[in-house]
């Protein structure tokens, strides 16, 4: 039988508790981790089309 690898699982728990506090770290900011989220507009992004009416 095949002994466990107890250092990877601390490293899965140590990676788990940083993504998490990340995430928390950035809800507090305002933000969320998701880049197509509207609160957050890409500023390379063009701005959006306005229609133009024509004159008569």
């Amino acid at each position: 039988m095949a002994k466990p690898n107890y250092s990877f699982e601390k490293r899965q728990r140590d990676l788990a508790k940083k993504a998490k506090k990340e995430e928390k770290r950035l809800r507090k900011a305002g933000t969320t981790g998701n880049p197509d989220s509207p609160e957050t507009p890409d500023p390379a992004a063009p701005p959006p089309a306005t229609e133009v009416k024509p004159v008569p």
